[in-house]
């Protein structure tokens, strides 16, 4: 074990102590848990917004159920079962023909160019280049 791995381990063993001071005590027990429920919900819900979208959507929702699953069983369990199914989609994903790679590319563009045109993005930027057509403009803003 080199030098590096060492201070990790101290440092994670450091980590583990104090949790459990902090398990022994327990209004202090109680305002961890919903803390790390609070933050770790709010990290999983954000993921979920950002799954359709091109980015780390899924891994925000892994960070999430990571953060939880420090705490509650479920959602370690959750995390497992969601990470099993992700890994299995990747696989099948890449076994496809292109044909149907594009189709999965073109449902990912369609869904924000769907949310942009929603949330009024496509009107402004539009606007930014001078063009101002009807069709453009968010039918909820």
């Amino acid at each position: 074990m080199d030098q590096g791995e060492a201070e990790r381990g101290g440092i994670l063993h450091a980590i583990s102590n104090k949790r459990n001071e902090i398990r022994h005590r327990r209004t202090l027990n109680l305002t961890y848990r919903i803390i790390v429920g609070v933050v770790g919900t709010l990290v999983l819900a954000v993921g979920i917004v950002a799954i359709p979208y091109p980015g780390p959507g899924w891994l925000i929702v892994f960070a999430g159920l990571g953060i939880l699953a420090t705490e509650f069983a479920w959602a370690h369990r959750l995390l497992t079962f969601a990470k099993g199914k992700y890994d299995a989609w990747m696989d099948w994903v890449k076994e496809q023909h292109w044909s149907v790679k594009a189709l999965l590319a073109l449902a990912t563009f369609a869904i924000v160019l769907g949310t942009m045109w929603l949330l009024g993005a496509l009107e402004l930027a539009a606007g930014w280049v001078g063009i101002e057509w009807a069709w453009l403009q968010s039918p909820i803003l």
